[in-house]
């Protein structure tokens, strides 16, 4: 209870404002903003964005002449010394919006990133398919998909992006964006140890039954060896691992699920139709979906031998329901994808929010802090965007491993004994039949490749389907149960505490 109060007053003081610090020079002159001089023609799909107003046209609306000089200029080593131009907070200023385009997004910042992380996403994805339907109407035997490695790089470069958005909070000296990430690492760790104990009768991940494949597969290859092992790694330590690797994960989602309660809040507050409202309330709860599909009494239990009389009858199998789980993980990720504009519009109304918000306000206020007000919430577009797609793009891709790595079919009326393309043609023995006696120096080379081959085929059997089932069902759990767990706190905050 005591690190739930920490939480929420660390939110105080972060989670109402955007990430701190933007480039001075943006906001300087301007007439020398880069995102600011280009115009465009609208189109009604597009995002709209408010354009800071310029010196002159604060002057105007406060009524002010163009400043000359005057006797309060100070003079310092013959430099003169000009006060910053105030205006009234209460000012009737009407911010001009213009379309997104994609000129305007060269100087944001973190721009590089995002269009390199949806780049290669496509290109990981289009892959993907291409490998999925030459395995479906091929059916190679003893080929190592080459999908995996696109999945892990995509995977890969995501956990680099949002180590450097969670950097950059680091660095940031005031404010409470160090402490509630820690707050929130700390938290996960003790949430996936609990969850690490849970029996499999409640969350049916596999994890134990892969485990105990891996350990056993592991000792009879080093058996075979000659090497005696009582295991590569004990159950404890494995665990230990996975949750400190949870705990990882957990900090990394922290900003992105606290940013995504506030622009569902705001984007119900954008639109009036009752069907895009219902899609943002789904797409909310689209987490907590993928977490229930792992409980096994709510959900499995219910699905596939439902009571509807005094006898349970099954409606599908467990392979079958392995896959409609799948199906159902990618249809709620192209809904999180298609509701993204609502959520980047909402953001990027923060800035008339902010102005109306200020008009309410008593005193006066610097042209240049009004300028920067409004210009940082575009300046920051790229950084919300990454906060969205990047836990979309993990969630998918480690779904996608799941389905080739753990043997799992796409067809929901396919034949269930589908062997994972991964771990094809995993005996050992078979690699030794197949090399003859060497009798020659030559025969000393395929002598050597006859042993790699078996080795590598060792290995397969110690990495088997059972455990990459187990493990990216798990990992596919915690993304989603991350997610939900930090935009429910952030729903809560500006729900109620907020309000209050």
């Amino acid at each position: 209870m005591a690190s739930l109060c920490l939480i929420f007053t660390l939110l105080g003081s972060v989670i109402s404002k955007p990430i701190r610090k933007p480039s001075p020079s943006a906001f300087e002159s301007p007439q020398t903003c880069s995102f600011t001089t280009v115009t465009s023609a609208s189109s009604p799909l597009s995002l709209k964005w408010y354009q800071h107003p310029t010196e002159g046209e604060l002057r105007s609306l406060a009524g002010k002449q163009q400043k000359g000089k005057n006797k309060k200029d100070r003079k310092y080593n013959g430099h003169i010394e000009n006060k910053p131009l105030t205006i009234p907070k209460d000012i009737d200023l009407q911010l001009e919006t213009k379309s997104v385009t994609e000129v305007d997004t060269l100087a944001l910042h973190y721009f590089p990133e995002y269009q390199w992380l949806v780049d290669f996403t496509v290109a990981a994805t289009v892959v993907y398919l291409i490998t999925e339907l030459y395995y479906s109407l091929a059916e190679p035997a003893g080929e190592m998909n080459i999908s995996v490695v696109w999945c892990l790089l995509v995977l890969a470069f995501v956990m680099k992006i949002l180590f450097s958005l969670t950097t950059h909070y680091f660095r940031v000296e005031e404010g409470g964006e160090r402490s509630l990430c820690v707050t929130f690492a700390f938290f996960f760790f003790v949430k996936a140890m609990a969850i690490l104990i849970v029996t499999e009768n409640y969350l049916e991940f596999g994890l134990e039954t892969g485990f105990t494949n891996f350990s056993e597969s592991a000792v009879q290859f080093l058996e075979n060896q000659g090497l005696e092992s009582q295991g590569p790694i004990s159950r404890l330590t494995f665990k230990l691992i996975l949750a400190l690797l949870c705990s990882l994960i957990g900090a990394f989602l922290t900003f992105p699920g606290l940013r995504l309660a506030q622009m569902h809040l705001d984007a119900l507050n954008l639109t009036t139709a009752r069907v895009t409202q219902t899609l943002l309330h789904i797409n909310f709860l689209a987490p907590l979906i993928m977490v229930l599909l792992w409980v096994k009494p709510i959900t499995k239990d219910y699905i596939m031998n439902p009571t509807l009389s005094k006898e349970s009858v099954p409606l599908m199998t467990e392979d079958t329901y392995d896959t409609l789980r799948l199906w159902a993980i990618l249809l709620l990720c192209a809904l999180r994808l298609a509701m993204m504009r609502h959520h980047l519009q909402a953001y990027l109304n923060l800035a008339q929010k902010g102005v109306e918000q200020m008009k309410k306000e008593a005193g006066r206020i610097s042209t240049v802090d009004l300028q920067k007000m409004v210009a940082r919430v575009f300046y920051y577009l790229c950084v919300i965007a990454l906060q969205y797609v990047a836990p979309l793009v993990m969630l998918l891709h480690t779904t996608l491993l799941l389905k080739t790595l753990g043997g799992h079919s796409w067809g929901v009326f396919s034949d269930p004994e589908q062997p994972c393309p991964f771990a094809a043609n995993a005996n050992p023995a078979a690699s030794v039949t197949v090399a003859p006696e060497p009798t020659a120096p030559v025969g000393l080379t395929k002598t050597s490749v006859s042993q790699l081959s078996v080795a590598l085929g060792g290995l397969r059997t110690v990495f088997s389907p059972l455990l990459f089932r187990g493990l990216l069902s798990f990992l596919t759990w915690w993304i989603a149960a991350c997610l939900f767990s930090t935009s429910l706190f952030g729903l809560f905050y500006h729900q109620y505490l907020m309000a209050a």
